[in-house]
């Protein structure tokens, strides 16, 4: 299975965005990375300041659920999509609040996650 990058990508423009997608999260839970840490963490490198990096590091939160709410399967949903667990664990999650959602985020994309769950209808805090 020793292909070149080229053909990875050319395999890559034949599959679908969810496909992709899912292949995305996988590789993100094997690995335990985020793609969104890279990309965030990329300008950081290239600005040069080290007070920058403190910055951008002291800006990362946790999104705790502390509650399913009324519409547990629409907030089972968002907690799916946003960590690409499996329905078990993250209906565990859901369940069990307060339980963290995610860990270690930038502050834009912790609110943007507390605005989808708040919206399906769970209870949701920023630390």
């Amino acid at each position: 299975m020793a292909t070149s990058t080229a053909d990875w990508i050319e395999e890559l423009k034949g599959i679908s965005v969810l496909e992709l997608s899912e292949r995305i999260k996988a590789l993100e839970e094997e690995f335990g990375v985020s793609a969104t840490a890279v990309a965030a963490a990329a300008p950081a490198a290239g600005g040069g300041g080290g007070g920058d990096a403190g910055e951008e590091e002291s800006s990362t939160v946790d999104v705790i659920l502390t509650g399913g709410g009324d519409k547990k399967i629409q907030v089972i949903k968002v907690v799916r999509a946003a960590t690409g667990l499996g329905l078990k664990e993250a209906k565990a999650i859901v369940d069990d609040a307060p339980q963290p959602v995610k860990e270690g985020i930038e502050r834009d994309e912790a609110d943007k996650l507390k605005a989808e769950i708040e919206e399906a209808g769970g209870t949701v805090e920023v630390k």
